[in-house]
């Protein structure tokens, strides 16, 4: 049996091939009731191994800790399954586990062997590409896009997912011509897929072109929205165009509506927290906002599973003078540090300075901010993220520098 994309499957049911098939494409966009749709086949296949490690990787790639129970389970069903599974299948069990256990590098890896193996799984290809993405690997989110393109053709089912991934790894390598041109036309051939919206998206971001991207957004919204797990982020970009244009009304509309409300996982507390944290430091009065997102973060305050995730609550709880969660989290972040994993080295070389980076801006000592910061600059993608998402390192950063009246660094950083 094979799915829809020409990739082997060990279970033997059409059915079950098809409705895989469909979580598949669900997944690709982002669509809300992904994980239903793939706990749906597996009601009905609980022998389904593919259908397993579909829910254990979806899960670990959330990167949020409160999801790891879940995607253990998965994997374990996963795993009891494995004698009677193939290569590519026993292939994503290992990559699972390996992110679930904290590896971010070699479950990236081990997806992008998939990918190498079966080009035509597109799964294995997104999994490599968020993998690349939560690791700042901006070049090999180009790279493992462009080795698997040629075993595609232009006119076939997903060909579009596969080029608005490119565009956004085209982008983050700083080729914004090309990447606005995959990106467009990805959108094109889908206009629901956010994704790829958002590659454009962040061409105009890292190009200054604030307008622009207000009108791109708009233009495309009825498509991007439709992509509800993901709809967040793109409203994300559109509130920081209007920031950069000082329309901060929009901001604030856009927060209240989109943003406050899309914190029930880290990725989407990331989003709320940043916003925030740059209306903070431009002296906007965001009211009693950080309070819900505070509270959220520190659900999340043990957890130690990514350093992103951790830098981002020190900006709540910094911003909400919560001395108790900042001690936490700083206690937190050294745990992980200790650790010999993807983990340990983005909390020892980043996010520990940085932490403390942010902290220190918040009770306002802007030289021990600077300190923290300044040596970042170069090493920030060790932590993961975009180029626009790290962007907040040098946004605090020359604001410390500005603030503490170091006219020399000010000008240095504009």
């Amino acid at each position: 049996m094979k799915d829809r994309w020409g990739n082997p499957l060990s279970y033997g049911d059409r059915q079950a091939a098809a409705d895989y098939g469909d979580a598949v494409w669900m997944m690709h966009g982002y669509h809300p009731d992904t994980l239903a749709k793939i706990d749906q086949v597996l009601a009905d296949h609980p022998d389904f191994a593919m259908a397993h490690c579909f829910r254990a990787a979806a899960l670990a790639s959330a990167m949020d800790k409160a999801f790891e129970d879940d995607a253990r389970q998965s994997l374990s069903a996963a795993e009891a399954l494995e004698d009677r599974s193939n290569p590519r299948e026993r292939a994503y069990m290992r990559a699972a586990r390996a992110w679930i256990e904290g590896d971010f590098e070699g479950a990236t890896e081990g997806f992008g062997r998939i990918a190498i193996a079966w080009p035509r799984d597109m799964l294995a290809v997104q999994l490599a590409h968020a993998g690349d993405f939560f690791l700042g690997y901006s070049h090999m989110l180009r790279d493992r896009v462009a080795r698997v393109l040629p075993a595609w053709s232009p006119n076939e089912e997903g060909y579009g997912f596969l080029m608005g991934m490119y565009a956004f790894g085209l982008e983050e390598s700083g080729d914004y011509a090309k990447a606005e041109a995959f990106g467009c036309e990805a959108v094109r051939l889908n206009p629901a897929d956010g994704w790829a919206v958002h590659a454009v998206t962040h061409v105009m971001e890292m190009q200054g072109r604030s307008q622009d991207g207000v009108r791109w957004l708009t233009k495309t919204e009825g498509g991007w929205t439709q992509a509800a797990a993901f709809a967040y982020h793109n409203w994300w970009h559109k509130a920081l165009f209007h920031l950069d244009r000082g329309e901060t009304a929009a901001v604030f509309e856009i927060f209240d509506a989109h943003l406050a409300t899309a914190v029930g996982q880290a990725v989407e507390l990331v989003d709320a927290t940043a916003m925030l944290w740059r209306l903070t430091v431009l002296g906007h009065d965001v009211g009693n906002r950080w309070a819900p997102v505070a509270k959220a973060w520190a659900e999340r305050v043990e957890h130690g599973f990514y350093a992103f995730n951790d830098v981002h609550a020190m900006m709540a709880f910094a911003s909400m003078a919560a001395d108790s969660d900042q001690d936490r989290q700083m206690r937190t972040l050294h745990r992980a540090a200790a650790n010999a994993s993807t983990n340990g080295m983005m909390s020892l070389q980043v996010g520990l300075p940085a932490a403390r980076g942010f902290a220190a801006f918040a009770r306002r000592d802007y030289a021990a901010a600077i300190e923290q910061l300044l040596p970042l600059r170069g090493i920030a993608n060790r932590f993961g993220g975009s180029h626009a998402q790290r962007d907040v390192l040098l946004f605090t950063l020359s604001e410390a520098a500005i603030r503490s009246g170091d006219k020399a660094l000010a000008s240095a950083l504009s």
